[in-house]
């Protein structure tokens, strides 16, 4: 029996990139970020703090450390390369010290966008894309232009939409992910990458 390039990949992707000591099962999640420096909280549908990050300072390379409501450390993000707005981030289980995924950013004005990717074989699982350059433009050179709430969308290798982030008026730096269909993406990684987002673009 044959079985479809796309059909393998739905059939394997939830698992594939499973990260030990944390399981993510909510389609939403509402991530919250500290007034004063890049610490978030994530929680879930029911107000349960899932994970916790603090971006490591004064750092050559950016580091993130996920922790789960208990403060073990399950996952790291740490850039491959020196500060930059553009770069590649890798994403490593803490306790198999597996590397799993790399969160790839291609960043202009006009349209910002990032691809998970597998960490071996360089193949694309996700994408994360910002709205249109018009949005992109005001909130990046309008005096008001932060007031203007962020929003990515989240679609599968094939480009096929599965998810939202978007920001929320707060003041704190507020946003939800909805993930409508997580089939044929890895959850924990879009969750770290919605973060990083944030930490790096100054969302």
């Amino acid at each position: 029996m044959m079985i479809s390039t796309s059909l393998k990949h739905s059939m394997t992707a939830a698992t594939d990139y499973d990260i030990t000591g944390i399981e993510l099962t909510e389609n939403q999640y509402t991530v919250e970020r500290s007034l004063f420096r890049n610490k978030y909280t994530v929680r879930d549908a029911t107000g349960t703090t899932v994970l916790k990050s603090k971006q490591k300072m004064l750092r050559v390379k950016e580091e993130f450390p996920f922790v789960d409501a208990n403060g073990i450390t399950v996952f790291t993000v740490k850039a491959s390369g020196i500060i930059d707005v553009a770069g590649k981030y890798l994403l490593t289980d803490a306790q198999t010290e597996k590397d799993l995924v790399i969160l790839d950013n291609d960043y202009s004005l006009l349209r910002d966008t990032w691809t998970i990717r597998d960490s071996e074989t360089g193949t694309t699982l996700a994408k994360i894309t910002s709205r249109g350059a018009l949005a992109t433009l005001a909130r990046s050179k309008l005096p008001l232009g932060g007031l203007i709430q962020y929003r990515y969308e989240i679609s599968d290798a094939e480009c096929v939409h599965v998810g939202t982030i978007r920001g929320k008026l707060s003041l704190r730096d507020r946003y939800e992910i909805t993930i409508d269909d997580a089939s044929t993406v890895p959850k924990e990684p879009i969750v770290a990458a919605a973060l990083v987002i944030d930490a790096i673009q100054g969302n």
